[in-house]
């Protein structure tokens, strides 16, 4: 018989779990340049590169998930990403956009990630929760930076633009009720805080490479 876990804690523990994770992460030398003003517009143009690669895995797990008797009650149209960041590109680099951008081997390792453990209701939840409550909390406070240093408007931003969602807080407060009612057992407990370590590790592996790509 299995037994369940605290299932009210997995969002605790999500956030408690990978604390270490992602401080390593935000802390990474390319984001601190990013943000304090330190790089340029093409740097920004190459992580929004990585993101559409990113998103573009997850947000097609995603659809895998909507068959999830689970798995299903974490996926939201609202928070659909892919779409805005392929505008994005289209402003900074032109029409011809796609024959320009590159994914670095780092994204391709996040990439490939996603697609073999997106099917599994655990890791599914470690990162979407990984990648879409950061959208919606310290995403919010790159957009201002990059619009503050770098002289940019909406357009090229429109990632971090969740027009359907006007109040993230309520948001964010109704995604972690999903998560604590998944009904995931122990193991899967603690496979999705592992997963969710991950993540932050395999994001922070990309940014390490947009730093060297980007001195």
């Amino acid at each position: 018989m299995t037994v369940l876990a605290d299932v009210a804690a997995l969002s605790t523990r999500l956030r408690e779990g990978t604390r270490a994770e992602h401080t390593q992460a935000e802390s990474e030398g390319f984001v601190e340049r990013l943000l304090s003003g330190g790089l340029d517009v093409a740097a920004y143009a190459d992580l929004a590169a990585q993101q559409l690669a990113v998103y573009t895995a997850l947000e097609q797990a995603s659809e895998r998930m909507r068959q999830d008797e689970r798995g299903a009650a974490l996926v939201f149209d609202e928070l659909t990403r892919v779409p805005a960041i392929e505008r994005d590109l289209a402003h900074l680099h032109g029409a011809g956009w796609r024959d320009v951008v590159r994914v670095l081997p780092a994204t391709e390792r996040y990439v490939a990630r996603l697609d073999a453990v997106g099917g599994d209701v655990a890791c599914y939840a470690a990162h979407a929760y990984t990648r879409y409550l950061g959208d919606l909390s310290g995403g919010q406070v790159i957009q201002r930076m990059m619009q503050r240093h770098y002289g940019m408007g909406a357009a090229g931003l429109e990632f971090y633009d969740f027009p359907e969602i006007p109040k993230a807080k309520p948001f964010k407060d109704v995604y972690r009720e999903r998560l604590d009612g998944l009904d995931l057992d122990d193991t899967e407990v603690e496979l999705a805080v592992s997963e969710a370590q991950e993540a932050f590790r395999l994001n922070r592996a990309m940014f390490v490479e947009l730093g060297v790509a980007h001195p």
